[in-house]
């Protein structure tokens, strides 16, 4: 597919056809050949059922499609709308509405509002290795996402100030640590900014012993104790000192409180989360002059993160557990 891919007409077309999306997939997932799911036989031993459209194990009998074990499964939409929904949300800088893909791909607004919050779930990184390790600073920053109460609904506005007891302390706080190295970008939602909490992420993804970039905030203090060479500016005096700032997560800031304002508009605390991944992962996979990626080497990265990865309605609408009435 390398190279045939430079537009989204011209992805709509080449998944127009069936096979072909079924091929890109197993590809991607199975580069030796299909693996069965259940007992692990190698591709040898898999039958492709041609009329099914699926794969059967000559050794244990199960049958299973390309869907199986990713975002895909227990889904009745065919490859084509998926895979260009994917293409869409790993493009659009600003992100793209359920509503504008519903009307894209001919499907429902609440089908394309769950495959998107699917596809953000294959956008989640979740690399075990720390930033900093090749020796560059990492700079970390927190910031909050939340609406004005002035621009909401009176009934909206009454509610979230008597659940806050009238304090007007309704946004959310996310933590963002960058890596000047790698230039990679990671983010989390996360109760409070207080020092603890701060500071235990801080142990949990940066390599010991590396250099950190912070202002002045009193939550990242004794940060030196923690073994870190840590450095600071003053956001009262001074933005940047020589190379002391913490500008590019502040980019990232801005990036990803455009997206939610301009597209998004009102995102629940419940899924902060997955729209910071979908950005993370866009910020990871832009362009630079190192790394020219372009629309298909950032589709073709999504989709190579497809496997492994489920999401059930009940999950994203957080009915897991709840008795069936």
């Amino acid at each position: 597919m390398k190279n045939e891919l430079k537009t989204l007409s011209d992805a709509i077309r080449y998944f127009a056809d069936d096979q072909v999306c079924i091929d890109t997939v197993a590809q991607m997932r199975w580069p030796d050949g299909p693996v069965c799911p259940k007992c692990s036989s190698v591709a040898d031993r898999q039958h492709w059922l041609k009329t099914q459209k699926r794969f059967q194990c000559r050794d244990c009998g199960k049958q299973y499609s390309v869907k199986i074990d990713t975002i895909f499964e227990d889904s009745a939409l065919k490859l084509d709308k998926w895979l260009t929904a994917m293409w869409l949300l790993a493009n659009c800088k600003n992100g793209i509405s359920s509503y504008e893909v519903a009307k894209d791909i001919g499907v429902t607004q609440k089908s394309a509002w769950f495959m998107l919050h699917r596809i953000r779930e294959a956008m989640k990184n979740k690399s075990l290795r720390k930033m900093g390790n090749t020796g560059g600073p990492v700079e970390v920053d927190e910031t909050f996402v939340g609406g004005k109460p002035k621009n909401m609904h009176g009934s909206r506005r009454a509610k979230l100030q008597t659940a806050q007891n009238g304090t007007g302390d309704h946004k959310i706080a996310v933590m963002g640590m960058l890596d000047r190295d790698t230039r990679e970008v990671r983010t989390k939602v996360i109760p409070n900014i207080k020092r603890e909490t701060l500071q235990a992420e801080i142990l949990r993804q940066i390599q010991g012993a590396g250099t950190v970039y912070t202002d002045r905030w009193v939550g990242y203090d004794n940060l030196a104790a923690q073994a870190f060479i840590h450095e600071t500016v003053n956001h009262v005096d001074e933005y940047v000192r020589g190379q002391v700032h913490t500008q590019g997560i502040e980019n990232f800031w801005s990036l990803l409180k455009r997206t939610l304002s301009g597209t998004y508009v009102a995102v629940e605390p419940f899924h902060l989360d997955a729209y910071a991944d979908e950005q993370c992962f866009r910020y990871n996979n832009r362009a630079t002059k190192e790394n020219p990626l372009d629309d298909q080497d950032r589709f073709l990265a999504l989709l190579s993160q497809v496997s492994g990865k489920r999401l059930t309605y009940a999950e994203l609408t957080g009915k897991v557990g709840e008795s069936a009435l």
